[in-house]
């Protein structure tokens, strides 16, 4: 070793070897942040959604724009044309009592529209596989390929059987009185029937409001076509009838409207009046699934019996929540940390540390040093330039530097600058081979006994030798 060596070494400077890439090779520690996204978002079925989950529609809300256009225009040129001459001339509560009305028919209205009718979470890949396998041993059959027809259970409510459909859309068993909606594409609960005039679907969560709109929209629509009516007679006995519809064709127009639109109304409110009063919905009475004439035995297990009581739960019991959570967060999959590509697990390692072990692998890919290469006399020694590094797989990303090209100046880094960080020192640390430039000067201990090695190689060749030829002579 030449006098000094240690000195040089002190000048060595190390640098930390970039991998913060896209590559396999990145730390295995490094999560990545992943927005959270709300479960309306990749909701299944065909809704649409307003004001961050808030509102829930049917994709076809052209009828329920046409239902605000005709609410809206109706109403409006019934306060502007009509009420102020009925105020002055009989009372002005007739434009109070219209007013409160008009906002209640809009309030039910938008409550229906807006809100989940009831519809039922699908089931998870898990809960669909298990409820398959149990289908399969109820069938005594247990190949994948094979579908039993009908797919049914059978309860008994109140005595009465009732069969539960299973659903090949949601993957389950639809409770009692559910039934899936074509339009929407979902399971809806204590289903009523799909309406698109609210442009939603009318279910267990919001039928007591589709019933108050349609009750209040029918007493809305007699009350301005009476007052339309009691409007034109007035001014007719002041001016004439042609001469009234002159002064105020408003008036008409209300009239019209009102007129087509009252019977269809007043009709649906009674009929909805019959299937509360019995406790029964629009989808079980078009079936006829409590009929009569399907027997003396059948009769409606859902009914108390009495019509105060089957209107008081329909319209004043409690609400139940929402089954979906439709503005919940999704929970994102926990990543896993990969373990380090050198096979040794690395706990409480610096961010430096880590990134120093995953580049590894391409120090120890490097093909290591032959006798051939030792300065041995004759050859050219290490302090020569060296030749390009030849790396083996795993190649480096493209985003890591060149080691062929590095310098020992760039593969270690400055004391001063990773002060925080445990590196090892130049004495005890190797050197990577071919990694010295030329004209570095070599004071790396361990180098030096690897050079030792070589010499003392040599003048053992040159004692064999001589003993040899000692004993031929």
């Amino acid at each position: 070793m030449p006098p000094g060596g240690g000195g040089p070494m002190k000048d060595c400077e190390y640098s930390q070897i970039s991998t913060h890439s896209s590559s396999p090779m990145e730390s295995p520690h490094k999560k990545k942040k992943i927005a959270a996204r709300r479960k309306w978002e990749v909701f299944p079925g065909r809704n649409k959604f307003f004001c961050n989950g808030r509102i829930m529609m049917a994709r076809q809300t052209g009828v329920f724009y046409l239902t605000l256009v005709l609410i809206l225009v109706t109403s409006g040129l019934f306060f502007a044309f009509d009420c102020p001459y009925l105020a002055v001339k009989i009372t002005p509560a007739i434009p109070a009592v219209a007013g409160i009305l008009f906002f209640f028919v809009m309030g039910t209205l938008l409550r229906t529209s807006f809100s989940d009718p009831g519809v039922l979470p699908r089931a998870t890949p898990d809960e669909a596989a298990d409820l398959e396998r149990q289908i399969d041993i109820a069938n005594g059959t247990s190949s994948g390929g094979y579908r039993p027809p009908p797919r049914t259970k059978e309860v008994i409510i109140n005595g009465q059987t009732v069969k539960l459909k299973y659903c090949f859309t949601c993957k389950i068993f639809r409770p009692p009185r559910a039934s899936h909606c074509s339009l929407c594409d979902n399971c809806v609960e204590r289903f009523d029937h799909h309406c698109p005039w609210v442009g939603n679907c009318v279910g267990k969560r919001n039928y007591r409001f589709f019933y108050m709109f349609i009750l209040s929209l029918s007493f809305l629509t007699v009350f301005i076509f009476a007052f339309v009516i009691t409007h034109v007679i007035l001014r007719s006995q002041q001016t004439g009838f042609l001469n009234a519809l002159k002064d105020s064709p408003a008036s008409v127009l209300e009239a019209v409207v009102c007129f087509f639109s009252v019977w269809s109304i007043v009709g649906l409110s009674g009929f909805h009046t019959y299937l509360i009063s019995s406790n029964q919905t629009t989808n079980e009475d078009i079936k006829g699934s409590w009929s009569n004439k399907r027997g003396k035995e059948n009769y409606n297990p859902y009914s108390y019996g009495n019509i105060f009581t089957n209107c008081c739960v329909a319209l004043c019991g409690p609400i139940s929540p929402s089954l979906i959570d439709r503005r919940g967060y999704i929970q994102p999959d926990t990543p896993q940390p990969a373990a380090p590509s050198s096979g040794i697990t690395m706990y409480g390692a610096t961010q430096s540390q880590s990134d120093m072990a995953a580049a590894t692998p391409l120090l120890q890919s490097e093909p290591s040093l032959t006798s051939d290469e030792l300065h041995l006399p004759g050859k050219p020694g290490l302090g020569t330039p060296c030749a390009s590094l030849t790396l083996g797989p795993p190649t480096p990303p493209a985003s890591m530097p060149n080691l062929a090209e590095a310098t020992l100046a760039d593969v270690m880094p400055r004391k001063d600058e990773h002060m925080g960080h445990q590196f090892l020192t130049p004495d005890e640390a190797p050197s990577p081979p071919r990694l010295l430039a030329a004209g570095s000067p070599l004071a790396h201990s361990r180098t030096m006994h690897v050079l030792g090695l070589a010499s003392q190689d040599s003048l053992h060749e040159d004692s064999v030798r001589g003993l040899v030829k000692l004993s031929s002579v």
